[in-house]
């Protein structure tokens, strides 16, 4: 089974006391890499599907410690042994969670489970569980993980470091990189999507995770009615992918209140459908004020649901990539001017598909604006511009 680089990060914590919980969109590996840390635990182990009812009835006993007990049976643990217990779709039982909390305070036992959704897990998660977890969550392939899946990368370790990420590259080295790039900004990073070679059966696959989003997660939305909305706001969504959202625009042209838009945007956000980016502010408080603006979590997804421009699924890309070395924002002048991404309030980026000199000179004066001294194109192509990064290092 090829290697996520969040293997690498979990690893160190496969024998600490609490909960690993594993998170993200459907179909990006959860249940692969639960099985990789599964194999990796050194002592008793336990597997369970809840999406099998068989293994549902296994915590369904309201005696804790007979739960234990069986558990115990079926692993042959013996006396001061530790047992390794690991859980697939744990949305499908939410009072699993008190049993877990039980296990680990009276028998120390390790849980690994997986869910698929922040927005279950928040409430499956209650302050009962507060210091008996640590929650990880997986998102779509990166474009290093990409290439290990393509067989270009033999081996991936651990998450190199942004300061490795942004130091200047050689010339050959910026080349050989950038060869699959198009195909990671058209298909996207499903890790199915990514090991299939024919276009035609690329887009199937995203068809087939498209329809199971809604076959599934969309669960919680009961009424008819209220899938529909949510389908139509998706299309809408994607054709502002990478723009400042309108929501009472988005709630007229869907005949539905405001208050139901930010109901939909918090639930496809709580999926890791979807991120919305806030605007820049070195003061928390105005962070969350004004418009954000919208990326799909998966370019692949994105094209499949609307005609994009190479720009567009760059930037997106970008996003995506960025989002995973911390906190996004992004900065708005006056809607005049615009810088793509500021990182960690930290370090501006522009992403360009083929910069030129006046837009160096622009990320300068606007970061100077608001005090930010480390800045950098982000370019699609081989650029002699100084401060030039390439997406396909991120």
């Amino acid at each position: 089974m090829l290697t996520r680089t969040l293997f690498y990060g979990i690893v160190p914590q496969l024998y600490h006391k609490n909960a690993l919980v594993i998170t993200g969109m459907r179909q990006v590996g959860k249940t692969t890499l639960m099985r990789q840390l599964f194999d990796q635990f050194e002592g008793k182990r336990l597997w369970f599907d809840l999406d099998n009812p068989l293994d549902q009835m296994v915590f369904e006993n309201l005696d804790y410690n007979a739960v234990y007990r069986d558990l115990a049976g079926m692993s042959d643990l013996k006396d001061a042994e530790r047992l390794l217990v690991c859980i697939d779709e744990i949305q499908n039982l939410p009072a699993i969670t008190k049993i877990i909390k039980y296990l680990i305070d009276h028998y120390g036992v390790k849980f690994i489970v997986t869910g698929s959704s922040n927005y279950y897990l928040r409430n499956l998660f209650p302050e009962s569980l507060s210091g008996r977890k640590f929650l990880y969550v997986l998102p779509v392939l990166t474009y290093r993980e990409f290439l290990h899946f393509k067989g270009i990368l033999p081996e991936i370790g651990p998450v190199e470091k942004l300061e490795e990420v942004l130091a200047p590259k050689s010339r050959a080295m910026v080349v050989k990189n950038q060869q699959f790039y198009e195909e990671y900004m058209e298909f996207g990073g499903f890790p199915e999507v990514a090991l299939t070679t024919d276009s035609e059966t690329k887009k199937q696959i995203l068809k087939n995770i498209f329809a199971s989003f809604f076959e599934k997660d969309i669960k919680v939305f009961t009424e008819l009615r209220e899938v529909r909305e949510l389908r139509d706001l998706i299309l809408l969504l994607a054709a502002r992918n990478g723009s400042m959202l309108d929501v009472t625009r988005l709630a007229s042209e869907l005949s539905i209140n405001r208050v139901k838009v930010y109901s939909y945007l918090e639930f496809l956000e709580g999926i890791f459908f979807l991120k919305l980016v806030p605007k820049y502010s070195g003061s928390i408080d105005r962070s969350v004020a004004g418009g954000k603006k919208v990326y799909f979590s998966d370019t692949g997804i994105l094209h499949l649901l609307t005609k994009v421009t190479e720009g567009q699924l760059l930037e997106t890309a970008v996003a995506n990539q960025l989002a995973n070395w911390g906190e996004l924002s992004f900065y708005n002048k006056r809607n005049k001017a615009e810088i793509d991404f500021v990182l960690n309030k930290e370090i501006a980026f522009e992403v360009k598909q083929k910069p030129v000199e006046q837009d160096y000179r622009k990320l300068e004066r606007l970061a100077a604006e608001i005090s930010i001294g480390r800045k950098y194109m982000i370019s699609n192509s081989v650029s002699d511009l100084p401060g030039t990064v390439y997406p396909w290092f991120l």
